[in-house]
Parts: structure tokens; C-alpha cells; sequence
């Protein structure tokens, strides 16, 4: 599913879980075809950093819920993902995991073929379902543990400017602690863990998140990230970094599956009705000093606000939260979903 722009970007901003229903129908897991970027990426980052980005809590048992991720993947997209409680096969990739054993079923269908059969080859016996998985799918995973409020278990290769090697087995408060502004999302920890690994037939939930990046790749772990921020990206060609996540709940574990889709694609592109670049520039107008620093953003806030005004034929320097008013009005009757998502 994209990203939901009108729903995302809001103004005031303001940092808060930003939950809404899942739509009918609608698919936590997005299958990628052979060659993808996003697989490309992975694939990159399981032979080079599997360290930091395969991780778990000592003693964690992640099996039961890895399986039932595996389960869940092949009810919602049989043509991509099999699953018979003990092989999995990503189809497209004519690759398999039978216990721990990586099978190549075909020929591959880019590079010299068998890339994917030889990273997960080389991945630890017990992260080969979970590297497979990562593959087939554009989405990362994590695991909440209600009973505790813990996330005990990552498999996230794209982390979006944050290690995935410091925040595996903390509490989901802890997790988000140095997060700017983050008192409502602290507020909520513990009752959001709960809810997200809930009834299943009540209800799934999804939330948005988004910025501006001067990284122009999937992957953006804080060690390999340009240092100085900003020091070689003009504003203009600046990236929309966003993240559409899910839970996928397992209530019979206590635990819930937590999905991650990164997508990064230039500022232009991303803002190019004028009613966008409005709504972009009243977000961050509206963006505290703690917010602007946690995004990296403090330097090119003027020179970011000065361009999304010439685009979005905002007026005058101080133009923010007012100037979308009108086009948020605008846009109420047109099947877009409330909810404000900022990032987290």
C-alpha cells in the first residue's frame, strides 16, 4: 500500500503514535520481484552487516512467531510465499528454507542467479527463514512482546537514521525515548502494545511516518550516513523519506508482528502539486526546535521552507500551519483517511 500523504503530513506537527484501522482487505506484506532495489539493498547489507541488522535479546525465543509471519505471508500472497509448517519458499526467488537448509529450486532470475541462495548460505542456521523472508518481502521486521513491552527480536536491514543494534530487547518506551517531543508516544507505550497485539478480528493497525534526508539510499544506519548532515545535498535535491508500518498481531503469543516498508524518493517528485508542497512546508514551519534537531534538519530549515513556498505558492517567511488550512479543507471530501502519523 503507498504512503498516505494527506493523512501523514499534518500541521501542527506533532510527534504521537498515529494509529488508524487497517482498510478492509488491505495487505501488511508487499512481495518483491527479483532484482528490486529494495532486495538489492538487503541482499547488500545480510552479506556485509548482518550483525547489525539480524539481532535478538540472549534467550528470546522468536521460532513461534517467525512461523507464524511465514504463515501469515503465505495466506496473504500465495503466488509470492509458501509455507507448510516446516519449508518455506520464496517463489520468485526460486529459493527455499527447509529447517536450515537453503535450497535453490531454479535458476535465478537476476545477477549470476543464485545471490540470494548464497547470502542466506552464509547467514547463521536459525536467521535463514527470517533473511529469506527479508528477501521476498520489501518490508523489515521486529517482534513486541506484550507480556513484557520489550521488542526482543529485529530483523531490519533499511533502518531509517537509528541502529537497530542499540534498541533490540529494550522496552518499546526505551525504544522511542530519544525521540523529540516524545511524550505522547511515551504516554502510550504500554497501551499500544497491548492493542496492537490484540484480537486479530477487531482489528490491524498501520501508522505513517516521514522526513527529509540529504541520504539517498534505502539503508541509512547512523554508520554509514554523511558526516556533516547536509554537506553535499542542496535542498532541491533533497529525498521524502517515508515508512508505512503495521502490526501484525499474534495474540495467542502475547507478541505482535511489527512491518517496516521503507521507501525514499526525491523531494520534487514526492511534492510536486503545489497543494503537497503547502502542506510540507506548514508541517515543518510548525516543527519544535527538539524535532528540527532529531530530523537533522535544524541547518536547512530556511533554505527547505524558502523552496516549498516557491513550489507551493506559499506567501511570506513566517507562512506555516494557516497556509494549509485551505487545501486540508479542500481535500476532505476525497476518500483520504484522517489520522495524523507523524514520525517516530
Amino acid at each position: 500500500m503507498p504512503f498516505d500523504f494527506d493523512a501523514a503530513v499534518q500541521a501542527p506537527f506533532r510527534m504521537q503514535p498515529g494509529l488508524r484501522r487497517m482498510a478492509p482487505g488491505a495487505a501488511h506484506l508487499t512481495p518483491l520481484a527479483p532484482g528490486e532495489r529494495h532486495q538489492r539493498e538487503k541482499l547488500a547489507v545480510l552479506s556485509a552487516f548482518a550483525h547489525q541488522a539480524l539481532l535478538q535479546r540472549e534467550g528470546f525465543e522468536a521460532r513461534p512467531a517467525l512461523q507464524a509471519l511465514a504463515a501469515h505471508a503465505a495466506a496473504e500472497h500465495p503466488q509470492a510465499w509458501a509455507w507448510d509448517g516446516q519449508r518455506a519458499e520464496a517463489r520468485q526467488l526460486a529459493t527455499a528454507v527447509e529447517g536450515e537448509r537453503v535450497v535453490q529450486t531454479a535458476p535465478g532470475r537476476f545477477g549470476l542467479g543464485d545471490e540470494v541462495a548464497r547470502c542466506l548460505s552464509c547467514l547463521p542456521g536459525p536467521w535463514r527463514l527470517a533473511g529469506l523472508l527479508g528477501l521476498a518481502f520489501a518490508e523489515d521486521f521486529a517482534i513486541v512482546d506484550a507480556r513484557d513491552g520489550t521488542v526482543p527480536w529485529m530483523a531490519v536491514t533499511l533502518p531509517s537514521h537509528w541502529a537497530p543494534e542499540e534498541k533490540v530487547g529494550r522496552h518499546f518506551a526505551a525504544v522511542h525515548a530519544p525521540v523529540a517531543d516524545n511524550a505522547l508516544l511515551l504516554k502510550a507505550s504500554d497501551s499500544l502494545v497491548r492493542l496492537v497485539s490484540g484480537d486479530a478480528n477487531e482489528a490491524r493497525w498501520e501508522r505513517f511516518v516521514w522526513t527529509v534526508t540529504d541520504h539517498p539510499r534505502l539503508h541509512a544506519h547512523p554508520a554509514r550516513l554523511a558526516h556533516p548532515r547536509w554537506q553535499d545535498t542542496p535542498v532541491e535535491r533533497a529525498w521524502w523519506r517515508t515508512e508505512r508500518q503495521t502490526f501484525i498481531p499474534l495474540p495467542a503469543l502475547g507478541q505482535a508482528i511489527f512491518t517496516i516498508e521503507v521507501a525514499v524518493t526525491p523531494l520534487a517528485e514526492a511534492v510536486a502539486e503545489p497543494r503537497r508542497a503547502a502542506a510540507l512546508h506548514a508541517a515543518i514551519a510548525s516543527m519544535s526546535e527538539g524535532v528540527l534537531a532529531y530530523r537533522g534538519l535544524t541547518g536547512v530549515r530556511e533554505p527547505l521552507l524558502a523552496w516549498l513556498r516557491t513550489r507551493g505558492g506559499v506567501e511570506g517567511e513566517d507562512a506555516g500551519v494557516e497556509d494549509v488550512k485551505d487545501v486540508k479543507d479542500a481535500n476532505a471530501g476525497d476518500g483520504s483517511r484522517p489520522g495524523p502519523a507523524p514520525p517516530a
